[in-house]
């Protein structure tokens, strides 16, 4: 067994079986990071449930399950890996050329969106929204709020909009270090925080990771602002449970408190500094007071205000 590393809600271990390779994971009381963030290990039942999902509803971007431990609050599932494997993350990071990830990853959400938004769908394993909010809400907004009062009223309406909504099994960490690209097929993990809730979670959360790194490498702003378009163009057709025109305006509500949450949240990304972390605050502070209505204004306006950012570092 070798330990694997990456991420903070987890342990998680490549474990050899003879021939065979598995990957275990198992969910921690207390998360590795350096806040005091507690969350109730009986999360990784709803993780096992999401995946099985996943593997109905877009079989062509399964991972195998091996089974799980209700006592043990863990389960095995294959480890993924190939010449044709990637971590789309180290992509992106690498300022490496798309490859239709976006556009992949935004069909992939919104099939499975559209099916559990289907009133034959079995929701009794993801009335998980107090998991959820221990893990998301309170994390990301609730601690956000206590950072930026003057913004409080606005994050806690999004936080109350986020638990009360049963729209669609969100994943609830759409982020590119959990998703591996395998065959130009997006696989999806480590959904901990799968609940019924509302649709603008898993875009904005997905969106705001290609935002923060369009913010770390100015070369690459271009190409990703058309990922964030790529993404949407591939969501929306799937939104059959509201108008896609109202479920856009609530991404452009949330991302840019999500883009807050990401310097000043318990749980900040690593490749920030602190000159790019300000300009993220620049950013989203005002956006959080009046956000526009699309994400072709919403990314037209990053635009210009990060020039006349960079202007004024140089």
């Amino acid at each position: 067994m070798t330990p694997l590393t990456g991420g903070v809600a987890s342990d998680i271990a490549s474990l050899k079986v003879g021939d065979a390779r598995y990957c275990v994971k198992f969910a921690l009381p207390k998360l590795k990071v350096a806040a005091d963030w507690r969350a109730p290990r009986h999360r990784n039942a709803a993780e096992y449930a999401w995946l099985e999902v996943a593997a109905r509803v877009v079989p062509e971007s399964a991972v195998r399950l091996y089974g799980r431990s209700d006592s043990a609050h863990g389960f095995v599932m294959e480890f993924v890996t190939g010449a044709e494997t990637y971590l789309w993350k180290t992509a992106l990071l690498e300022g490496q050329p798309a490859k239709g990830e976006a556009r992949a990853v935004g069909d992939m959400v919104g099939r499975i969106h559209a099916a559990s938004a289907k009133p034959n769908f079995d929701r009794s394993f993801f009335w998980n929204r107090d998991d959820f909010r221990a893990l998301r809400i309170e994390p990301y907004l609730s601690f956000t709020a206590e950072q930026h009062r003057h913004l409080a009223p606005q994050l806690h309406d999004l936080a109350d909009m986020l638990y009360d909504s049963t729209q669609v099994l969100v994943h609830g960490d759409v982020s590119p270090k959990n998703i591996l690209i395998r065959h130009g097929r997006p696989i999806i993990l480590d959904a901990e925080c799968a609940t019924m809730g509302d649709a603008s979670f898993d875009p904005s959360f997905c969106l705001n990771h290609l935002i923060l790194k369009a913010v770390h490498l100015p070369a690459q702003r271009t190409a990703l602002y058309d990922e964030v378009a790529q993404f949407w163009r591939a969501y929306a057709p799937h939104v059959s449970w509201e108008d896609a025109s109202d479920l856009e305006a609530r991404i452009c509500r949330l991302l840019p408190a999500l883009m807050l949450a990401r310097v000043d949240g318990k749980s900040p990304v690593e490749y920030l500094g602190t000159p790019r972390r300000e300009q993220v605050r620049k950013l989203a502070l005002p956006l959080i007071g009046n956000p526009p209505a699309t994400l072709s204004d919403f990314v037209q306006t990053l635009t210009s205000r990060l020039k006349e950012l960079d202007a004024w570092q140089r």
